[in-house]
């Protein structure tokens, strides 16, 4: 039975001493390194980490309360599945909030006004380094036609649904939506709606999880 905690609950930085480190593979788009960790307890662990540059991801609504939506095969799962415009941090240089508007523009061809900060998560902190933020986008306006992005491989001729965020939730608790970024921003989105979007973070907030440095 696990103790209790009296302490605050909010994630902070551990003090594990990695004793060895190295890169045992090398991919197109992301290394997985095996490092050897002591716990500080007296045990020593193994683990294999799948080193990713972080991501980011939008969840735009409406002046209708509408969620844009883009279906895109993703081969891992074998499945066509429905995501909120979402992308690699891979640009060297971009900020976060400039890479989400890009991918807005990219994959769904809209800009927003208004930006703030939904949701962080880790994807999958057990296995992999990669940090996402999710933003809020409102205020959308469609870019020009000669603006529009040509996707590639995956990316080509992804259709978009506007889904009312009521019902976007009722597909989410449904099983109907499995995208990690659709499930969260969605989530996330009807919670802040609930307490009329106060306590949103600004566009700008701070992301120590991805950039420690500020």
């Amino acid at each position: 039975m696990a103790a209790p905690w009296d302490g605050p609950v909010a994630d902070e930085v551990a003090d594990r001493r990695v004793r060895s480190s190295e890169v045992v593979f090398h991919g197109k788009v992301w290394d997985v390194r095996r490092d050897e960790v002591d716990l500080g307890d007296g045990q020593t662990v193994v683990r294999d980490v799948l080193q990713h540059p972080g991501a980011v991801g939008v969840l735009a609504l409406d002046d209708d309360e509408r969620v844009l939506l883009v279906r895109q095969y993703r081969h891992p799962t074998g499945r066509m599945l429905w995501e909120a415009p979402a992308g690699l941090l891979d640009v060297e240089g971009e900020r976060p909030l400039a890479a989400a508007q890009r991918e807005l523009v990219e994959e769904a061809g809209y800009r927003a006004q208004r930006w703030h900060v939904l949701v962080d998560y880790y994807n999958s902190p057990g296995g992999t380094t990669e940090a996402f933020r999710c933003y809020l986008a409102r205020g959308l306006e469609a870019v020009a036609e000669d603006e529009r992005h040509e996707g590639e491989g995956e990316e080509r001729d992804m259709p978009a649904a506007w889904v009312p965020l009521d019902e976007a939730v009722d597909l989410v608790l449904a099983g109907a939506l499995h995208n990690p970024t659709t499930v969260s921003g969605v989530l996330a989105a009807a919670a802040a709606r609930s307490r009329g979007w106060s306590g949103l973070r600004p566009a700008d907030a701070p992301w120590p999880e991805r950039f420690p440095e500020g």
